[in-house]
């Protein structure tokens, strides 16, 4: 999507960890003392070992069958060692048959041998690389061999370690999307509370809203913030909504204006008059901290209103609602609300690598099938900024906002777009703000599609973008696409 401003040039904690008790160290000092006398059935015979290795050892001298080695030779992960052990014990399949099996589908490879067939059986209790180490050990003849044999354990170890880091690391990340699955299903329930002549944001309470406000209180968006180009006004009696650091409310004190009325909720206010008075503009500036729908300004009408408002996607966070809130209780009857015209364009992304790594990528992660993840993964618009390159399309004006005449209803709505195909590739994202663009803090809104669309240059693609606020958190939103029969609704928050 392509946004475009008039009169602006585009761009923990959880709960208390209770005190674990003292009986778990005792649990895992008796399981380590009864491990130091085990037995173990060997798997092609009756006679009982008293170790793994010395086990894997037997069955290589008197059997002819290196378990290492099978694993290497079908390349068995821990679970295909799992099964092979499960299904040696349950079919008692001799040592030739076992040496005989190809590399082709493996008799083990159901899921039914997962299941134990012998309880507590030493041989599943550890893992393919110790296995390996163990054995290394055990067979290692001459002392000469031991700093060689040393180093590759060390080797070995490390390969362990830095695999084990990347499978945290992977962890974590699934954790994330796992957080942002369930804050999703949380914020997108019904609720109960209706419309009213106000709209929800002028309704919520204090303690609901903090969570917006506190975040304009970091002073690194506003340093963003302040890149975009500067606006010139000649103006009289001005209200900023919203003012954060104040610097629209000095542009247009510098400007002329006899009076102007900064107000925002946020922390940030004390910064701003702080500012205001470095800058010897505290007679012109009136700083109040509130919200725009809950306080009394010092004046019935202003004659103009400026506020820097815009979010991902233009309307994200609903800030509009509060500026058009002000427009109709304080603005005068001839007054002027900048910016004053907005347009939402769609345009169409042909990426074919960030869709393998975003969607494809779950078909086959690491050699297991996540493909239920795309579920979780697809509905979540992403902030990022794209390559104008990859931009396949013409823009096509989804939605244009006049802040002069507008109402808070008007922000939700559905319309019907055709998109100009400029490249025939493969249709993969639609994105918001144009990547050609001057870079800013709001980037580009990306909606990844579940797959693919074929397209050809010249043709048109035709679709239904549908856009409206999440009834349990008003500051959200949520935006359905319906393009070429293929419809998906995604959460922007």
């Amino acid at each position: 999507l392509v946004m475009d401003f008039v009169i602006v040039s585009c761009d923990v904690g959880g709960d208390d960890v209770p005190e674990l008790s003292d009986s778990d160290d005792e649990q895992w000092q008796s399981m380590e003392e009864g491990s130091e006398h085990i037995t173990v059935p060997c798997l092609l015979c009756d006679r009982t070992l008293t170790s793994v290795s010395e086990t894997v050892q037997h069955c290589k001298a008197d059997h002819g069958v290196d378990i290492p080695d099978l694993v290497q030779k079908h390349r068995l992960d821990d679970y295909g060692y799992i099964k092979m052990i499960n299904y040696i014990r349950t079919t008692k399949v001799s040592a030739e048959s076992l040496l005989l099996t190809s590399n082709g589908p493996l008799p083990w490879d159901s899921d039914e041998y997962m299941k134990p067939a012998l309880p507590d059986d030493p041989l599943l209790q550890i893992d393919v690389e110790e296995l390996s180490e163990a054995t290394a050990v055990t067979l290692s003849p001459a002392a000469g061999d031991q700093v060689s044999l040393l180093l590759q354990r060390a080797r070995q170890a490390e390969d362990r370690a830095q695999r084990a880091e990347e499978a945290l690391a992977r962890a974590m990340d699934d954790l994330h999307k796992l957080k942002l699955l369930a804050q999703g299903l949380v914020l997108n329930a019904d609720t109960s509370r209706g419309p009213s002549r106000s709209g929800a944001i002028a309704e919520l309470r204090e303690d609901e809203d903090e969570a917006y406000f506190s975040s304009y209180g970091h002073y690194s968006i506003h340093e963003e913030m302040l890149k975009v180009t500067q606006c010139s006004f000649n103006l009289q009696v001005v209200l900023d909504v919203g003012c954060g650091t104040g610097i629209l409310s000095m542009f247009a004190a510098k400007a002329g204006a006899r009076k102007v009325i900064a107000v925002d909720q946020s922390e940030i206010i004390y910064q701003a008059m702080d500012i205001v008075r470095s800058n010897k503009l505290e007679d012109t500036i009136t700083l109040i901290k509130g919200r725009i729908e809950e306080i009394d300004l010092p004046v019935e009408k202003v004659d103009i209103i400026i506020s820097e408002w815009m979010g991902y996607f233009l309307l994200f966070e609903s800030m509009l609602d509060s500026v058009l809130y002000a427009r109709d209780w304080y603005l005068a009857e001839d007054g002027l609300v900048y910016p004053d015209r907005c347009n939402i364009s769609l345009a169409a992304v042909g990426d074919t690598q960030k869709h393998s790594d975003r969607i494809a990528f779950w078909d086959d992660v690491y050699g297991f099938k996540m493909r239920c993840m795309k579920k979780a993964v697809i509905p979540e618009a992403a902030v990022e900024m794209l390559k104008p390159e990859t931009v396949i399309s013409k823009p096509a004006v989804v939605k244009t906002i006049d802040c002069g005449s507008v109402t808070v209803s008007e922000l939700e709505f559905t319309v019907d777009f055709s998109l100009k195909i400029t490249a025939s590739t493969f249709c993969t994202v639609m994105f918001s703000t144009a990547p050609d663009c001057t870079k800013t803090h709001w980037k580009q809104v990306v909606f990844l599609l579940e797959s693919p669309i074929p397209v050809k240059t010249g043709e048109e693609l035709p679709g239904q973008i549908t856009v409206h606020k999440n009834r349990k958190d008003p500051r959200a939103l949520l935006i359905t696409l319906d393009i070429a029969g293929r419809k998906q609704t995604y959460s922007l928050q």
